[in-house]
C-alpha cells in the first residue's frame, strides 16, 4: 500500500500540483476531488482482481487474449521510462534545491543510489523501509507548508463544487499520475511478491487498495492548500519549479531547501516504485529479466538517467506530461482486468465481483478514454 501512495506522491504529484494550483488557484480543487473518487472504483477493481488471482496483470491479460499482456507490458514500461526519466530530474532538482549541487550531477548521484537499494547486499530488503521513511518525511514536511500559508479553505470548498475555468487535461493528469501507468499496478505486484493473495486475503487486499488512495489525496490536499496560500498571498510561482517558489515563500530560503529534500524523497521513492513494478511486468514474460531481475531495474534506471542528461527539459514539463502519456494508456489494463472480474471468475477463486464496483469501474473507463481524447490535442502545451 505504502509503495503505491509514495510512487503515486511521487515528483510528478508535486509538479502537477503546482503546475496546476498555480493555473487554475481554488477551482483545481473539482479535480483532485474528482479523480480521487476515480482512483477508488479504478484501484479497488485493479487490486482485487490482481490479488484475488495471484497473477501479475501481463499473465491475466495473455490467459483471456492471447498477446495482450504483451501490449500491456510494452505500454507500462514505456509508461515507467517516461515517468522514471521524470523521477530521476526531480531528484536531481531535489539535491539541487537541498545543497546547491548541480542538477545533472544530483541526478546522477541519485540514480546510483537508487541503484544500490537493489544490488547492494547489506541493503537487501530495505525497499519497503526505505519507502516508509522516505514519505514520512515527505508527508510531515507538505504538512507544515499547508499550515504556515494559511491557505484559503472556504474558497477552495467552494470551488470544489462549483469551480471556475476547470477543463478535463487535469483531471486526467492527476488520474494518470495516481494510478496510470505502472502505480496501480505497483502495490498489487508487491502484494503478490509477499504471498498476500488469494480470497483469504481479500479484505486485506481491499482495505490496502483504499488506504493507498486515501493517503495519495490527502496529501495532494495539503501540497494544493500550501501552494494555494502562498498563491493567495500575492507568490510568484516559477513555471520550472512551482511548488518549489511556494515552499521557498512561505519558509524563505530555508523553505527551498526542505522543499528539497521532499522533491528528492518523492524522486528516490517513484524511482524505486517504477522501475521495480516495471522491471514486474518483464519477468514472466522474459526469461533474462526473472534471472537478472535486479540487473534488469539497474539497466531501467540506467536508460531513464541518460536520456534526461541528453534530453535536459525542466522536471516540471516532464513530470506533468508523464501524468498525462500514463492517463492515456490507463484504459487499456483497465478495460481487460474489469473484463476478467465480470467473466473470469474461474481465475478470481470464484470470487466475485461486486456489481456496484464493477459499475464503478466501468464509469472510471469511460471517463478516462473520453478524457484522453479530449486532452490529447492539449498535451503539447505542456512544453510551451
Amino acid at each position: 500500500m505504502f509503495l503505491m501512495a509514495m510512487s503515486a506522491a511521487g515528483p510528478g504529484f508535486i509538479s502537477q500540483t503546482g503546475t496546476f494550483t498555480a493555473k487554475y488557484g481554488p477551482s483545481f480543487a473539482a479535480a483532485i476531488v474528482a479523480s480521487v473518487l476515480i482512483d477508488l472504483a479504478i484501484q479497488l477493481n485493479v487490486w482485487r482482481v490482481i490479488g484475488l488471482s495471484g497473477m501479475r496483470a501481463q499473465d491475466l491479460a495473455n490467459r483471456v487474449l492471447p498477446w495482450s499482456g504483451h501490449v500491456l507490458a510494452f505500454l507500462v514500461v514505456i509508461g515507467g521510462l517516461v515517468f522514471g526519466i521524470g523521477n530521476i530530474s526531480a531528484a536531481g532538482l531535489g539535491l539541487h534545491d537541498a545543497t546547491g549541487l548541480d542538477l545533472r550531477l544530483g541526478a546522477v548521484i541519485s540514480a546510483v543510489l537508487a541503484i544500490l537499494v537493489f544490488n547492494y547486499r547489506a541493503l537487501e530488503g530495505t525497499v519497503d523501509r526505505a519507502v516508509i521513511v522516505l514519505g514520512v518525511l515527505k508527508i510531515a514536511l507538505i504538512a507544515v507548508v499547508a499550515v504556515v500559508t494559511a491557505p484559503p479553505v472556504d474558497e477552495a470548498a467552494l470551488r470544489t463544487v462549483a469551480p471556475v475555468g476547470l477543463d478535463l487535461l487535469p483531471v486526467l493528469t492527476l488520474i494518470g499520475g495516481t494510478v496510470g501507468g505502472y502505480i496501480t499496478y505497483a502495490g498489487a505486484h508487491r502484494l503478490i511478491e509477499s504471498g498476500t493473495t488469494g480470497p483469504e486475503n481479500l479484505r486485506t487486499i481491499s482495505r490496502g487498495s483504499v488506504n493507498g488512495i486515501l493517503v495519495t489525496g490527502v496529501l495532494r490536499v495539503l501540497l494544493f492548500l500550501g501552494i494555494l496560500g502562498a498563491v493567495a498571498a500575492g507568490a510568484q510561482l516559477s513555471k520550472a519549479d512551482p511548488a518549489g517558489s511556494a515552499f521557498a515563500f512561505a519558509l524563505g530560503p530555508v523553505g527551498l531547501r526542505l522543499f528539497g529534500v521532499v522533491l528528492w524523497t518523492a524522486g528516490m521513492t517513484s524511482t524505486i516504485g517504477a522501475s521495480f513494478t516495471s522491471a514486474s511486468f518483464l519477468r514472466t514474460l522474459v526469461p533474462v529479466v526473472d534471472r537478472r531481475f535486479n540487473l534488469t531495474i539497474s539497466v531501467f534506471i540506467t536508460i531513464c538517467t541518460i536520456v534526461f542528461l541528453a534530453v535536459g527539459q525542466a522536471p516540471s514539463a516532464l513530470l506533468v506530461f508523464a501524468g498525462a502519456f500514463n492517463g492515456l494508456i490507463l484504459p487499456v489494463g483497465l478495460a481487460l482486468l474489469l473484463w476478467i472480474a465480470w467473466r473470469r471468475r474461474d481465475l478470481l477463486g470464484g470470487t466475485r465481483q461486486p456489481v456496484v464496483l464493477l459499475l464503478l469501474g466501468v464509469a472510471a473507463l469511460a471517463f478516462t478514454v473520453y478524457a484522453g481524447v479530449v486532452s490529447v490535442a492539449a498535451i503539447p502545451s505542456i512544453f510551451r
